[in-house]
């Protein structure tokens, strides 16, 4: 969620405040999955046109979808569910124009989301899947191309199309569990001695440290109960980030931030986290922060 894009970037960048994901250097769209995602603006085609189905039907209900989208906007800017209805068509169906790089949408969370159409990015769609596969393998390396489908929303034969065309680049790795790629280019990153790690940060639901699938989970979380606690069947909770590694969950009510402790922490520990929380950038919340220790 666009909300959840701003305490991510936090983690990340000094100085990131509440209004932050609403820079114009940032955008919102449908993107992989059909999910709500803030990318850079300048990076909206990699987001895009890289799901553009390759079939011809697929395709073709993409395209349309757009066509009549733009006609009957016009220029204007409404919520995807008056669109819709504009258009005689339930408002999530719009979503099938996002991969045509032409839709954009802002949503806080709260509302229903509003749309409007701009150019299309100049960028071949084959080329703009190798990009995106190139910036998957960079964040989510080790990595396969099922994987990349399964995250991206594309078929797994695209996956392994695109894997194959990135061949020359990318180098075989061994993991504990199984055999999988990364970007040659990252190679010496990965044999560099490791930097030395946050004391602590909260991770927003669905952000890239731990938005994986199937058995990468296990790379990240070798506890079978442990991973049940974060990646639940429903809204999966924040990660504790704890020295670089998941030490617990939190979920957060207005300014009630409540954590949840995988195993017994020090008292810096503890402090770290609660720092850590009380300097979140929540759009929208005011006053002190308070913290809800539930071991």
């Amino acid at each position: 969620m666009p909300r959840a894009a701003v305490l991510s970037l936090h983690a990340r960048v000094e100085g990131t405040q509440p209004s932050t994901w609403e820079h114009p250097s940032l955008v919102q769209l449908w993107g992989p999955r059909f999910s709500a995602y803030v990318v850079a603006a300048r990076d909206l085609a990699f987001f895009s046109l890289a799901r553009l189905p390759d079939d011809e039907r697929g395709r073709r209900r993409a395209e349309d979808t757009a066509a009549r989208l733009h006609a009957f906007l016009a220029g204007r800017r409404m919520t995807y569910g008056d669109a819709g209805r504009g258009l005689g068509v339930h408002g999530n169906r719009l979503r099938y124009a996002a991969p045509t790089g032409t839709v954009l949408i802002r949503w806080d969370g709260a509302r229903l989301p509003t749309v409007w159409t701009v150019p299309r990015p100049d960028v071949d769609p084959h080329e703009a899947r190798r990009e995106l596969a190139r910036r998957y393998l960079h964040v989510f390396g080790p990595t396969t191309s099922a994987a990349f489908a399964k995250w991206a929303g594309i078929g797994a034969a695209q996956g392994r199309a695109t894997f194959g065309e990135l061949a020359g680049s990318l180098t075989a790795v061994r993991t504990p569990i199984g055999e999988a790629f990364i970007l040659a280019g990252d190679e010496a990153a990965f044999r560099a001695p490791a930097g030395p790690p946050a004391p602590a940060r909260l991770l927003p639901s669905g952000d890239a440290f731990f938005l994986l699938h199937r058995a990468d989970r296990e790379l990240l979380v070798p506890d079978a109960a442990r991973r049940g606690a974060l990646w639940t069947p429903r809204v999966w909770p924040g990660a504790v980030l704890v020295a670089g590694e998941i030490a617990g969950t939190w979920r957060r009510a207005q300014a009630d931030v409540s954590i949840q402790p995988w195993r017994r922490l020090t008292r810096a520990e503890r402090e770290a986290i609660e720092a850590e929380a009380a300097a979140l950038p929540l759009p929208g919340v005011e006053g002190r922060i308070v913290v809800r220790w539930e071991d």
